[in-house]
């Protein structure tokens, strides 16, 4: 008897979620979406503990990601821009977040988040749905007594996001009555403090719940914070602020959240580079914290060389692009980056999530990063170099360059840096620098050296060394500390001598060529002084004829340079001015100067102006 043929086999697909958060995921990961590899890995991320969570006594809650979600649409509306008076729709971006944050639960009932991590490209209306979840925890999540704060990292930015949520409780409530003055505030359900733009606090009568405004730094006595919100990551100067919420989180029994929000911050903005490094780790699973979420929309390594011209990488940088962010407004800026370069990197770092670029760099930053590259000793054995020193008052950095000619006309500069293992961390938090990684490092030339003061033999010895190894023509030095540096070379045996004119007898031993700091000019053909040092610089930095070792000690040093110009438009590094530490800046300068300056002959030293004495730096 013949077997009867098998039926047809018909194809099936997997259903789409019914909730808008895994389905956001999914879209996400199967590429329905344009997204960043951290953007697909945080929804990947999504799904994966919705399948082995429970084990982790995770639980995902649908309900209560709903709930939030739809908070916004039935309470609030958008006060600001092309949408204004519609009711505040949450961005599919948004939806996410706010799912995954309000959703995710552990075995206790507790909301599973205890901190949160939300980067984008400028434009994204971050700070606006931060403000909509200020006010839900605030008067709608049901804690009582809730405490809501909005801090920055001055009172400015801390007002951005507060000011959004002011002008949604004085807003028109949708679908609410015909009143145009129907809104949270006209019906009693918040209290604000403060006139108009002066606003500083939001109550919740029927909750008791309070969202205020606080400048970082500010304390309160004995805050028990529901929420936390910091905006603008990447312009804060110190973490402590920071973690001290964090630490007053991590104490709330119930429901609490760290919220940071933040375009990618630049390569010299410490603080925000910390934080996004360890949040895209989060993100990525390399650092499993359970407790954190972390969402940053960036376009890939792949897309960064191209970007200005490929537009269909964009949106993985800008999720809002094209529906609450005009494309025509990022065609504007990416024309001007394509003219201007001192607008390029800034371009490149706030809409596209690039992590370059410093917020005011001396020069254009695209020019700087063009000459960084490796700069090895060994390769320029026996070849001219001239030194430059900038000698530390006790236990600050002190820095040393070397710059070598090259056949070619080409400079080759590298920095050598000192500091002491005594506060060190101390001294790392308050200039914002990772001088304990960097001590670490064996790839860094940075050294701590044991004790609280320098010790300044440390320097002579490497001196010596280069000295033995190249044809060492002087050392320039700025004058401050330099008898200490003088007594160390006879410490260790190894004879110098300062240079005071042609007229004066030689010594034995390596020249000291004193380098005059300020802006006044010394009138001789070669005399070494900081504003022809900087214009020689600026000058081989824009023509691309110099090669400065890749430090990242070298770079946060220029990141933090200030150059100041007097009435006739000499300029020098100000110290006293600058963002930060600077000596490593302030070395390559002196040694570019004194090569290009000695190539022809003897270089002059500001000593041999007899009014230079009498000169203000």
């Amino acid at each position: 008897m013949a077997r009867k043929p098998p039926a047809p086999r018909t194809r099936t697909s997997n259903p789409r979620p019914s909730d808008p958060t895994t389905a956001y995921a999914t879209d996400a990961v199967a590429g329905r979406i344009v997204a960043g590899e951290h953007h697909i890995a945080a929804a990947e991320r999504h799904l994966k503990d919705l399948r082995d969570g429970r084990a982790r006594g995770l639980h995902w809650r649908p309900e209560l990601a709903a709930r939030a979600i739809g908070f916004p649409p039935a309470v609030l509306s958008v006060t600001a821009g092309a949408h204004e008076g519609r009711p505040f729709n949450l961005l599919p971006w948004q939806l996410f977040c706010t799912g995954n944050l309000f959703g995710w639960r552990k075995d206790s009932g507790r909301m599973r988040f205890r901190s949160a991590w939300v980067e984008t490209g400028k434009g994204q209306a971050k700070s606006p749905w931060m403000a909509a979840t200020g006010l839900y925890m605030g008067g709608w999540h049901g804690v009582k007594r809730a405490e809501v704060y909005a801090i920055g990292q001055d009172r400015a930015t801390a007002n951005v996001l507060f000011r959004d949520a002011v002008a949604m409780c004085r807003a028109k409530i949708p679908g609410g009555e015909e009143d145009e003055h129907d809104s949270l505030l006209t019906r009693g359900d918040v209290v604000i403090r403060g006139e108009l733009d002066n606003a500083w606090k939001i109550e919740f009568p029927e909750s008791g719940s309070k969202f205020q405004t606080l400048a970082n730094g500010e304390a309160i006595s004995g805050p028990r914070p529901t929420l936390v919100a910091a905006d603008e990551i990447h312009e804060f100067k110190s973490n402590s602020s920071i973690e001290t919420w964090k630490r007053a989180i991590a104490k709330m029994p119930g429901d609490a959240l760290m919220l940071l929000g933040t375009n990618t911050p630049a390569s010299t903005q410490i603080v925000g580079t910390d934080y996004s490094e360890f949040y895209q780790k989060v993100a990525t699973g390399e650092v499993l914290d359970d407790e954190a979420f972390a969402f940053i929309a960036r376009v890939d390594k792949a897309d960064r060389e191209n970007v200005f011209d490929n537009e269909s990488c964009w949106p993985k940088a800008l999720p809002a692009l094209g529906v609450t962010f005009p494309v025509e407004n990022i065609r504007g800026e990416v024309n001007t980056a394509r003219v201007l370069l001192s607008t390029a990197f800034s371009v490149k770092r706030l809409y596209f999530g690039i992590p370059i670029g410093s917020t005011d760099f001396w020069i254009s930053e695209e020019a700087w990063s063009a000459v960084q590259n490796p700069v090895d000793p060994a390769a320029f054995k026996g070849r001219k170099c001239h030194l430059s020193l900038d000698l530390s008052d006790k236990n600050d950095l002190t820095a040393l360059s070397a710059a070598w000619g090259q056949d070619d006309g080409r400079l080759a500069v590298k920095t050598w840096y000192w500091t002491t293992q005594s506060g060190l961390k101390e001294r790392a938090l308050a200039d914002n620098a990772k001088y304990v990684e960097w001590d670490a490092d064996p790839l860094v030339d940075f050294t701590a050296v044991p004790g609280a003061v320098i010790d300044k033999t440390f320097v002579a010895e490497q001196v010596k060394t280069l000295c033995a190894e190249h044809d060492v023509q002087f050392l320039a030095f700025d004058s401050a500390g330099m008898a200490d540096f003088i007594a160390a070379c006879e410490a260790i045996g190894f004879a110098v001598w300062k240079y005071e004119g042609p007229d004066k007898p030689e010594g034995q031993g390596l020249k000291l060529v004193a380098h005059g700091q300020g802006k006044r000019i010394v009138f001789e053909d070669r005399a070494l002084c900081m504003p022809r040092s900087v214009e020689k610089l600026e000058d081989r930095i824009l023509a691309g004829t110099i090669d400065i070792d890749n430090s990242p000690v070298t770079y946060m040093c220029a990141g933090n340079a200030f150059l100041d110009a007097d009435g006739q438009g000499n300029r020098a590094f100000d110290k006293k001015r600058s963002r930060g530490r600077i000596d490593g800046l302030v070395t390559i300068a002196m040694a570019a100067g004194a090569a290009d300056n000695d190539f022809d002959g003897t270089p002059v030293s500001p000593w041999d102006d007899p009014a230079y004495k009498y000169q203000v730096a």
